[in-house]
């Protein structure tokens, strides 16, 4: 039985060549390898970034704003008709439940409609009559050829968050998806292709750290935009600006609830599972500390515990609650940190590694795992697990929870649970992290405000989407304009006023 090849999107059709070295792509519900994925050499990344510059400087880079717009609603279209489709090669790669995996593509649809409404955003200013006769006006204009590298928790989403932008306001686009699962960025080429988009504007290389040098390197790519690991953010930040180009990386997580005593008990133990546990704890706003404020601990814990007692682990496709982790060695290193926390002392209340999954028994489980009396110097708080552990440390104060989320070296994301109003604005005042919930416990902004973190979490100044989107995919021109008429003043060699 032949398995599927996944090849490389260039210049708006399939790759045609033969790859040097291939990668496997599992069924992590099953524990087998459906497809193999071709990995590009620098010579392929740099083909398509070439096709990437010819289509921005012959045609989409000088398009305009009406023909860019109609794409986009058509392509937006295409996505919508079509999510179910999408969100099916997500599960059969990624793992996520299908409910999950829809979720991700209607969230990353929210950035296509947002984009869609750019010509707003492009919109310059102007200021007539700044001195005698002289007008001031600005404008946005494309950078040109921007590369973007994405994580495999989100293989369709994350990509979302740049390219809509990134091609609305002119530019071309290299994307380079996780090699883990490819295929969602694929079919996505595809409806581009469907929608009218130029060849040569969205373009897909795969592979591994070969494919992400040769795009951080290669002297035609102006940006990079990079959602992962912090030491791979940090990695794609210092090579991407020390080779001239703008960078936005998006780094690592550790994200804290903290609950006040007053908190709805129900809706904080409600929260708490569906933050702890969707998508197997592989997302980078999960939440993976509870920080509770005594005494509320015990009556949390043995809530949380109750709810988890009911979560069905299996495979994505059969109605269960949750899937399995990505690959094997993924899991089994979130089961490392599960002994790690054991080994360390904290109180482990559910075993994870004990689940009876729904599922073949080859596939990639790991089921959801609760810790009690987790101190700041356990691995399983310091570290970002990536996997559906959840840890509580519990502490004696609101000031003694605010510390320990400010203290921790990630500022992604937290949240806050309780009912009164004023604690939850000083908490919002106080918390030195970039995005925040009250009574949310994954607050991940809509489109058209900005994602990102503060801290390890961001390398460079602009977060995803929204305005500061538009601001990373364009720069900005200022032009002072003077326009000669009969009455214009002669020589006059002393410097330039507003008189």
């Amino acid at each position: 039985m032949s398995t599927e090849t996944i090849t490389h999107w260039i210049d708006g059709r399939r790759w045609d060549g033969t790859a040097e070295r291939q990668g496997d792509v599992f069924d992590p519900a099953t524990g087998q390898i459906t497809k193999a994925v071709d990995f590009a050499t620098p010579e392929e990344v740099a083909g398509a970034v070439r096709s990437a510059k010819d289509a921005f400087e012959r045609e989409w880079g000088r398009s305009t704003l009406t023909r860019r717009m109609q794409v986009m609603f058509r392509f937006r279209e295409l996505v919508d008709t079509h999510k179910e489709d999408l969100a099916a090669l997500i599960t059969e790669e990624h793992g996520k439940v299908l409910s999950d995996a829809l979720g991700e593509v209607s969230r990353g649809l929210e950035v296509v409609d947002f984009a869609c409404g750019s010509a707003q955003l492009l919109k310059g200013s102007y200021s007539e009559q700044v001195a005698s006769g002289v007008d001031v006006y600005s404008l946005r204009q494309p950078l040109g050829v921007v590369g973007i590298i994405s994580p495999f928790n989100f293989p369709a989403m994350v990509p979302m968050w740049f390219f809509p932008i990134a091609i609305a306001a002119g530019n071309t686009v290299v994307l380079k998806p996780s090699e883990k699962d490819p295929s969602a960025s694929m079919y996505i080429a595809d409806l581009w292709r469907q929608a009218g988009l130029p060849d040569g504007v969205f373009n897909v290389v795969h592979g591994d750290k070969v494919a992400v040098d040769a795009l951080l390197t290669h002297p035609d790519v102006a940006s990079v935009s990079f959602v992962g690991s912090t030491p791979i953010a940090r990695y794609v930040y210092e090579t991407g600006t020390a080779h001239g180009k703008r960078v936005q990386a998006l780094g690592g997580a550790k994200n804290h609830m903290l609950v006040l005593p007053d908190a709805d008990l129900d809706l904080t133990a409600d929260s708490a599972v569906n933050a702890g546990f969707g998508s197997a704890g592989e997302r980078c706003m999960a939440i993976s500390v509870i920080v509770a404020v005594e005494p509320v601990a015990d009556d949390l814990i043995a809530a949380i515990a109750s709810r988890m007692a009911g979560l069905r682990t299996g495979d994505g496709r059969k109605g269960c609650d949750m899937g399995p982790l990505v690959t094997a060695a993924h899991r089994d290193k979130v089961a490392g940190y599960v002994a790690a926390g054991v080994a360390e002392g904290a109180d482990l209340v559910v075993d994870g590694r004990e689940v009876a999954a729904d599922g073949a028994a080859e596939g990639f489980w790991l089921g959801p795992t609760l810790f009690d009396r987790v101190t700041p110097d356990m691995s399983i708080y310091t570290d970002e697990i990536f996997g559906p552990v959840l840890s509580v440390v519990r502490v004696p104060t609101y000031e003694a929870g605010l510390a320990l989320v400010n203290d921790h070296p990630y500022g992604n994301g937290t949240a806050i649970f309780t009912c009164d109003g004023g604690a939850a604005r000083r908490f919002q005042n106080e918390v030195q992290v970039g995005m925040i919930g009250i009574n949310v416990p994954i607050p991940v902004p809509m489109a058209y405000y900005s994602f990102g973190g503060w801290k390890a979490s961001l390398f460079g100044d602009t977060h995803a989407h929204g305005v500061e989107g538009f601001h990373f995919f364009t720069r900005g021109k200022v032009v002072t304009s003077r326009w000669p008429d009969p009455t214009h003043g002669g020589i006059n060699l002393g410097f330039p006023t507003t008189t």
